[in-house]
């Protein structure tokens, strides 16, 4: 697909923000232990419910990665990147897993957070669609109907990233539909299109439907803004800099095993985490993850100032940052080294 250069215009909607978590520090709220391991016992809150692009992970509790560093993990369900972003924030949990996006617009909003460096480069926005659709580029969805949630990002972006590639957001009718009914709606054919992340629910509506889902990325037209990675609180990097510089060393260790042994990495999530996708549908969705972890820092979850700067900027211009400030102010490039 062909890349168009562009500056995205006229985006006023803002991340929403989640409610916030009560603090279950303290409960047993559902997450996946790493057994005795007998080291310092830490909480990783996902982004979301366990799907593939978790598994590196799990691999990582039991290939002992995490413990190798002094780490009891505990892998917790998330509720969106919003809500674990403000729990890190908050102190409820030591480590999030959460997008770019809502992490700047949380530390617009004052919260003491930052990243330790995004693993998923390119970012996995997107329109998906039925592959009978033919859709290979933007201005294919002119006169089709594409089912959004008002509030996320991709909604925001989506009429901004259409004129940026020369399309008319007129042409395309956006329906509004809840998180939950996104794949129901384009499983039954009541929208053409659906705006989420390939990666994940992709596999998911095959695996229901039966049938081939295509899909455009943002990224591959003129707006790729970085993706999920690992998030801490001030205070956490203050009190105890070395267990980041521990977590981060584990997790990218993970990442790197995973990517040579994905059938064994699907088969340990699948075993470990609390309800999981199907193991078809798991190895599919960690499939489709791997290429995204490519980016221009040097490796995984090495970014570059260039990546965060851009990022910056695409959302500074849509409206979606109070202030736009420096990428030092959202992410601290110490704690992922190259190689």
């Amino acid at each position: 697909m062909k890349r168009t250069a562009a500056t995205l215009t006229l985006l006023s909607a803002l991340l929403a923000a989640a409610a916030c978590a009560p603090d279950t520090s303290d409960d047993d709220d559902g997450g996946d232990d790493g057994g005795d391991a007998g080291g310092k016992e830490v909480t990783l809150t996902l982004n979301w419910v366990p799907y593939g692009e978790h598994a590196p992970f799990y691999y990582g509790v039991e290939k002992g990665f995490y413990a190798d560093e002094g780490i009891d993990l505990e892998i917790k369900p998330g509720n969106g990147s919003g809500a674990t972003i403000q729990q890190v924030a908050q102190n409820q949990t030591d480590f999030g897993w959460a997008d770019t996006p809502p992490l700047m617009a949380g530390i617009g909003e004052g919260m003491g957070v930052k990243s330790l460096g995004v693993f998923l480069q390119k970012g996995p926005s997107s329109v998906q669609f039925m592959s009978d659709q033919d859709i290979k580029e933007p201005a294919d969805l002119e006169g089709k109907t594409v089912a959004g949630t008002p509030g996320d990002a991709m909604y925001a972006t989506f009429p901004g990233w259409l004129e940026a590639n020369g399309v008319d957001p007129s042409k395309v009718k956006v329906v509004n539909v809840q998180p939950a009914d996104k794949i129901s709606q384009l499983a039954a054919g009541k929208v053409d299109a659906i705006m989420g992340f390939f990666h994940d629910q992709g596999p998911t509506i095959e695996n229901t439907t039966g049938e081939t889902v295509d899909y455009i990325l943002f990224s591959d037209f003129g707006m790729n803004v970085l993706g999920t990675g690992i998030v801490a609180s001030d205070k956490l990097l203050a009190d105890d800099p070395e267990l980041a510089k521990a977590f981060v060393r584990a997790t990218t260790k993970s990442w790197k095993e995973v990517e040579a042994n994905q059938e064994e990495a699907v088969q340990i999530m699948s075993e470990a985490a609390t309800e999981p996708p199907p193991d078809n549908v798991l190895a599919n969705q960690l499939k489709d993850t791997l290429p995204l972890l490519a980016g221009d820092g040097g490796g995984i979850g090495v970014n570059s100032e260039e990546s965060w700067q851009e990022t910056i900027d695409l959302l500074a211009d849509g409206g979606m940052l109070k202030e736009a400030m420096n990428p030092a102010d959202y992410w601290d490039a110490s704690y992922a080294a190259k190689g």
